[in-house]
């Protein structure tokens, strides 16, 4: 009895020092969906970007999938929109809320054109125009949601501390976002990014 409750306690302390990994969620059917998309609309069909804000902030959610090797390529961290001024958000440290409504300073779910890059005044000093292609993301133009980088943003895993809050704009750390620009620089056509819950 001695002996298991040892390592009961031994396997208890090992746990709960190790490092808590992003959970491995199957997004085939995204991921066909997507280059699909990406195909009949003339998009980039080498990788696109998949934002899953249904986890938690602490933890990577921001994927670069790539479709010739079929996985999940690079991951971090990304910010969700506040979402905090019509209406009280208890819960917005850790759950994104979602709407399309100007100056609501939600996230916005749906597919998106990356489009031009731009000066930034956050992070490594770049943005890049986000075109929502849905219902429900059809205002990221005129509230200036963008793809950037913010000093603020962890390049780790920070589970159970969560990433801060943004006005709806999908941020990510300096280091991060200067993976993607390289990336996005030597496409030709345009990438989609996915944001979904």
């Amino acid at each position: 009895m001695k002996n298991i409750l040892l390592l009961f306690c031994l396997s208890f302390l090992c746990c709960n020092n190790a490092k808590v990994e992003t959970p491995v969620k199957d997004y085939k059917s995204k991921n066909l969906e997507a280059l699909k998309y990406c195909k009949e609309n003339g998009f980039n069909e080498e990788y696109y970007f998949l934002l899953d804000l249904s986890i938690h902030p602490g933890k990577n959610r921001f994927f670069i999938y790539d479709f010739k090797e079929n996985k999940i390529s690079d991951k971090n961290l990304v910010t969700h929109g506040a979402c905090d001024h019509f209406e009280t958000n208890p819960d917005k440290w850790e759950k994104a809320k979602f709407s399309s409504k100007t100056d609501s300073h939600c996230s916005m779910k749906g597919k998106y054109k990356i489009g031009k890059r731009d000066y930034s005044s956050w992070g490594i000093n770049v943005k890049y125009w986000l075109h929502g292609l849905e219902e429900s993301n059809k205002t990221a133009e005129k509230r200036v949601v963008v793809l950037h980088s913010w000093s603020a943003v962890s390049n780790e895993e920070i589970y159970p501390e969560v990433a801060p809050l943004s006005w709806g704009c999908p941020a990510v750390s300096d280091e991060f976002m200067r993976k993607l620009d390289t990336k996005l620089k030597a496409t030709k056509k345009p990438v989609l990014l996915w944001i979904i819950e």
